[in-house]
């Protein structure tokens, strides 16, 4: 791991000529999960300019901040940990001030010249003219990634929701430039907010390319499919946060009306209360193709998965580019996505789609269930292609390396 904790000199230490990049937003790296902590973690990982000195804000929980602020290098990347607070949907604003404030003074008292600030997601908007007004007495830049449409999240209630709105006009105001990670995101904030004149770029988020390392007669590989009785080529899969928007109700009702005799294996960090409710909506646990397998941590193991499966269902419908999607579409033969602008943009003709309407995906499946191994590999290729051409980690990074510049 390239992770290490490094005394104080060392983390100031800078070289002559360095553009300066400090990342806030995401919850730090090494990821895990997460859209915004994968990006970060291969921008980092596949910097090429060396020039450029990334310092980026890691949460952590208050009892483990308690133990003193941990600053470590990871990448080659300055990182700094802050509290976590627990504050409700309060707790991610208090972060990502907490670690601007930090960064801003660090920027001044250093005098570090021409800095960009690289704000993830629209939270701290009421906030953000005071913070850009320091910015640009360093001679620096504002950049804003405005994620997705948070404020349609069903996990959000009325008053967060109407904040997440006002917030994320604020954040366009004052940004010098919006990087959005999707085109269809680029243009609802170019019509929203046309007023403000928005100066946006467009850079999207990235997958590996790169198989997995794992053949298929792993011994890991073989004993999680044991354990989840489940073969390769025999079960479609989802992998996703467990969240209403990224439809799962629709996935497993639709899943349960087709006659495949495949598995429908869902790898989520399972919520009792969101799951209880799937349960009275659908009555899923009557029906033994569907299986909720818990999580995948390993890379690894996870894209070998991904590669087995039969094919792959895709519900989010809130967000720019999704990881997950373009994940799939690096691995999988056969996507199955919902038709929404955002997937329709990233896979193009490498993919089937589905809307809600009752019925569309159950045909779907039985349609894709007579596919021919042929008809799969064609489709897969196809795919494969896209992400190689305008998805790689690579190319991604060299687009933020100018832009940063």
């Amino acid at each position: 791991m390239n992770k290490s904790t490094v005394p104080a000199s060392n983390i100031n230490s800078e070289m002559p000529h360095t553009q300066h990049v400090f990342i806030i937003g995401c919850k730090g790296i090494p990821a895990h999960y997460g859209g915004f902590e994968t990006f970060v973690d291969k921008l980092t990982e596949y910097q090429k300019d060396k020039t450029i000195q990334y310092h980026v804000a890691c949460a952590a929980e208050p009892e483990e901040y308690d133990r003193g602020r941990a600053r470590f290098i990871y990448h080659g990347a300055k990182c700094v940990t802050f509290p976590w607070r627990k504050l409700g949907p309060a707790r991610a604003i208090a972060y990502d001030i907490d670690a601007l404030r930090y960064f801003l003074h660090y920027a001044e008292k250093k005098q570090i010249k021409h800095p960009v600030f690289y704000i993830l997601a629209c939270r701290i908007g009421p906030m953000i003219r005071h913070f850009k007004s320091r910015i640009h007495k360093l001679g620096g830049q504002l950049f804003v990634n405005p994620d997705g449409h948070e404020f349609l999240r069903a996990k959000w209630g009325p008053y967060v929701r109407r904040y997440w709105r006002f917030s994320e006009r604020l954040m366009v105001k004052h940004a010098d430039r919006m990087i959005c990670d999707s085109r269809t995101i680029e243009q609802y904030i170019r019509e929203t907010y046309a007023v403000y004149k928005p100066k946006t770029a467009f850079i999207a988020y990235g997958a590996e390319t790169a198989p997995s390392l794992l053949a298929d007669d792993d011994a890991e590989l073989l004993s999680w499919y044991h354990e989840h009785k489940l073969k390769a080529e025999q079960y479609y899969l989802v992998v996703g946060r467990f969240v209403p928007e990224n439809n799962y109700e629709i996935m497993i009702r639709e899943f349960m009306r087709s006659s495949t005799q495949k598995t429908f294996a869902l790898i989520t960090d399972v919520s009792d209360a969101f799951r209880q409710q799937l349960q009275q909506r659908t009555g899923f646990e009557q029906d033994p193709r569907i299986q909720f397998v818990g999580t995948v941590y390993d890379q690894q193991l996870l894209k070998k998965i991904r590669e087995n499966a039969y094919g792959y269902f895709h519900g989010h419908e809130v967000g720019g580019t999704n990881p997950s999607l373009l994940e799939a579409l690096a691995c999988t033969k056969l996507n199955l996505l919902l038709d929404v602008g955002f997937n329709r943009e990233a896979a193009a003709d490498g993919a089937h789609y589905w809307t809600k309407e009752q019925d569309s995906l159950s045909s779907l499946i039985n349609t894709a269930d007579q596919m021919t191994p042929h008809e799969r590999e064609e489709l897969g290729a196809k795919a494969h292609h896209r992400i190689e051409q305008y998805y790689s980690w690579d190319y991604i990074t060299r687009q933020y390396e100018q832009i940063f510049h």
